[in-house]
């Protein structure tokens, strides 16, 4: 008993080393500087879902970003520059968080894109959505690295995982399959 305890921590201990954790984010950097594709969670909005009633075209209706996304978004742009990364396109959900974590990130860049909308509210519409986002990360071939910033649904319906506020998901697409490289943590 004692020694499958032993072998168990050995396995879970190298997931926890945090030099680990900066390899991967490393490998995503470097990812990106060949032209290749992250998808981001907006940045911070306080709270889950949005308020009933809420309207696409009216940001009061929504959830939003607070100072700490801001902050994020800004951030996120100011990473990208710092590393040099070429940035061919910025898609955005037509969310007002998400616009506004793409605007923040890289002015005048955004382009609204209805395929990355979040399914939060009508699961059902989940299947063909991912569908066709799988379709366009397929097609892209640059130049540059595609940005696209989304919601949690989004990125964990294409990925399996369940990105932070703010975070990357930096994917590759090989024949039809999507890669994850690596994370970018906010």
């Amino acid at each position: 008993m004692r020694r499958r305890l032993v072998l168990a921590f050995l396995m879970v201990v190298p997931s926890l080393n945090p030099v680990t954790g900066q390899v991967a984010e490393d490998a995503a950097w470097e990812a990106l500087r060949g032209g290749g594709i992250v998808l981001f969670r907006h940045a911070n909005a306080p709270g889950g879902g949005d308020p009933a009633g809420m309207l696409l075209a009216d940001c009061a209706t929504q959830r939003n970003l607070d100072v700490t996304g801001r902050q994020q978004a800004r951030r996120i742009g100011e990473a990208f520059r710092s590393r040099r990364i070429a940035v061919g396109r910025v898609l955005s959900s037509q969310w007002c968080r998400t616009l506004e974590t793409a605007e923040l990130a890289f002015p005048g860049r955004v382009q609204p894109e209805p395929i990355v909308n979040s399914f939060f509210a009508e699961p059902g519409k989940g299947p063909d959505q991912t569908r066709a986002a799988r379709a366009l990360l397929g097609a892209w071939s640059g130049p540059g690295t595609l940005v696209i910033v989304t919601h949690q649904v989004n990125i964990t319906a294409l990925t399996g995982i369940v990105p932070a506020s703010g975070e990357g998901v930096v994917i590759r697409i090989e024949g039809g399959t999507l890669a994850v490289i690596g994370r970018l943590r906010p």
